[in-house]
């Protein structure tokens, strides 16, 4: 492995069940140390939690002069075809380690024993791996602070052209259904049960892969939902009316940001916007408890737009070593990739295709269990 200074950077690699609390000890120092790497997609606790249900997950733990200052996970196939961890789940990927440190990608894999290694969401600061990056994206995010007063004041103050509109339709829905409460630290399970219920009806409607129809996503949400440290928290965060919940969103925390993962609302009031109402009750209340940064995660969508006040930059791309494995495997999955980000680059193209996997959707929602069309 390449050196630093005089120092020898060795590689051992463990299972998530193997890491000791030293070895998270030092991992939640490396993210305390570089701010790029505070988001809680990239944790140990995330790790374990996948690796929980996902027998193939592994950790490569660097050292230098015996100490741990690197870490990468991710999940290996007995081919040897790597991914970043939860690939496909998780808005975050990266080995983090503490200031300072180097490695090579090539030598990395090896000790992974890698023939090649995906990702989609890269931190950009992963220099070794840029040569590997084939494209770049925007993640936005919002920058928040506590604001003065309640959240009618933080809301005017942060978004004032969103302010008049969303507080006239919580006043109507108040109306209607009853007031509005909001808990941004839900620990009732039923609730993350709703939510889940709405989410994959939102992706059958609309077409999409249904997560939640996949056990082990399930599980692993429940296991995150409980899962309660400072680097790593679920977070279930619920919007009622009276006493009937109209929104939810389900994410984990790390000290200072906050992932917005799992947004869905009750289909029966998506006239009164009640996504958007969750979004801004959230980050108000994630600013009053400390969070500095609201990651929206990678994707062109309409409110992301509204509510973002900036971008970051996040890659995806294949770092691979000359093997017949990597070469298939970057064969079958590039042009997928390529095929996708080219449909949702284009509005032209991107529009379209939406409404074609909604009709899908209306199509399947309107068939029974045994595939046969229900009038």
């Amino acid at each position: 492995m390449r050196t630093r200074g005089q120092s020898e950077v060795d590689i051992t690699i463990h299972r998530p069940g193997e890491l000791t609390q030293s070895l998270r000890r030092a991992w939640h120092r490396a993210m305390d140390e570089s701010p790029e790497y505070a988001n809680p997609f990239l944790a140990p606790e995330f790790a374990i939690g996948v690796g929980k249900h996902r027998s193939g997950v592994r950790v490569a733990v660097l050292r230098e002069d015996g100490e741990p200052v690197g870490f990468l996970p991710y999940e290996r196939t007995a081919l040897g075809v790597g991914r970043a961890v939860g690939l496909g789940l998780s808005d975050c990927q990266a080995l983090v380690h503490r200031p300072g440190v180097t490695w090579d990608a090539q030598a990395l894999l090896s000790a992974c024993r890698l023939a090649i290694f995906e990702f989609d969401h890269l931190v950009s600061e992963q220099t070794p791996f840029a040569p590997h990056v084939t494209g770049t994206f925007a993640s936005p995010v919002i920058d928040v602070k506590p604001g003065d007063g309640g959240y009618p004041e933080w809301l005017r103050a942060t978004y004032p052209g969103l302010a008049k509109t969303t507080l006239k339709k919580e006043r109507r829905i108040g109306r209607d259904l009853g007031e509005l409460r909001f808990e941004f630290d839900e620990r009732d399970p039923a609730a993350l049960r709703t939510l889940m219920r709405w989410k994959s009806a939102q992706y059958r409607r609309t077409g999409r892969m249904d997560r939640f129809a996949r056990p082990w996503i399930v599980d692993l949400v429940d296991h995150l939902f409980h899962v309660r440290e400072e680097h790593f928290t679920g977070v279930l965060s619920v919007l009622y009316a009276g006493d009937r919940p109209v929104a939810a969103h389900f994410g984990p925390r790390s000290a200072t940001v906050l992932a917005a993962w799992f947004t869905a609302y009750d289909p029966e009031l998506r006239y009164y916007s009640p996504g958007l109402m969750m979004h801004l009750r959230t980050a108000e209340a994630a600013a009053r408890g400390g969070v500095t940064l609201v990651d929206l995660g990678r994707g062109d969508k309409e409110y992301k737009d509204w509510l973002k006040t900036r971008e970051l930059r996040v890659g995806e791309g294949f770092a691979t070593r000359g093997h017949p494995v990597a070469a298939a495997h970057r064969m079958w999955r590039r042009p997928v990739r390529g095929l996708r980000n080219t449909v949702l680059a284009h509005p032209r193209l991107r529009d379209p295709a939406d409404r074609l996997l909604r009709t899908v959707g209306t199509l399947r929602a309107s068939r029974g269990p045994d595939g046969l069309h229900r009038e």
